[in-house]
């Protein structure tokens, strides 16, 4: 199920039409306070989730969500009017998982939507321990020094992958296509905001994450000294 948060009538409608036509089961709310309640009883495997609204916006309801164990690593996409690069920053740095500006086209759109399931699908991978940190993908958690760090699920797919590919430095334009499945062109700021959430998040061993300036980053064996 897919959430829509939307309160201009005409964009719900063309969402949730082009979802269902894509096979998607969707459900559209207009205002946070019937949205909030529709997660009580059930937790979507995605929420499209407008930033102007009436009364609660959509960064609130973003942070809330971000607050709870159960909806913690459910995936959201941001949608609004707004394009500047200090939205989308704000955005993804909440916990936003991938940011839509509008006007967008239905291809784009469900591309996104495609993309962004994908890459949040439960990992039957190995698991791996690099330094402190230890990242068990079959239950999707990770520990830094035994201690359990929450993540979202981009914040932990962009872990694994720097974990799976640790010593190597690895692009940001790399990262993009692999660990977000869309071709992002010049928008590379979405990385930087992801990694360095994902460094403080770590605590300790943020450090193992290394910029290697001009190219991207690199996961190392162990933080600086």
């Amino acid at each position: 199920m897919i959430y829509i948060v939307e309160d201009d009538s005409s964009v719900l409608e063309l969402e949730l039409y082009a979802l269902r036509q894509a096979g998607y089961e969707v459900q559209g709310f207009s205002e946070g306070g019937a949205f909030r309640e529709a997660l009580r009883e059930h937790t979507p495997s995605l929420v499209m989730l407008d930033v102007m609204l009436p009364g609660e916006d959509g960064m609130s309801l973003l942070r809330w969500m971000r607050t709870q164990d159960r909806l913690r690593q459910v995936p959201i996409i941001m949608v609004t009017a707004k394009g500047s690069e200090l939205d989308k920053v704000q955005g993804l740095d909440s916990g936003a998982d991938d940011y839509l500006t509008k006007p967008f086209g239905v291809m784009e759109l469900l591309a996104r939507i495609r993309a962004l399931i994908r890459r949040t699908a439960p990992s039957e991978q190995e698991s791996y321990q690099l330094g402190l940190i230890r990242l068990d993908c079959g239950s999707h958690r990770v520990f830094v020094d035994g201690q359990l760090v929450s993540l979202t699920h981009m914040e932990f797919e962009l872990l694994r992958f720097l974990m799976a590919h640790a010593g190597q430095a690895v692009t940001r334009e790399l990262l993009l296509d692999d660990v977000w499945g869309l071709s992002y062109a010049g928008d590379t700021r979405t990385v930087d905001v992801h990694i360095r959430t994902l460094r403080q998040k770590l605590g300790a061993a943020g450090d193992q994450i290394a910029t290697v300036r001009g190219v991207g980053y690199r996961m190392e064996e162990k933080a600086d000294a």
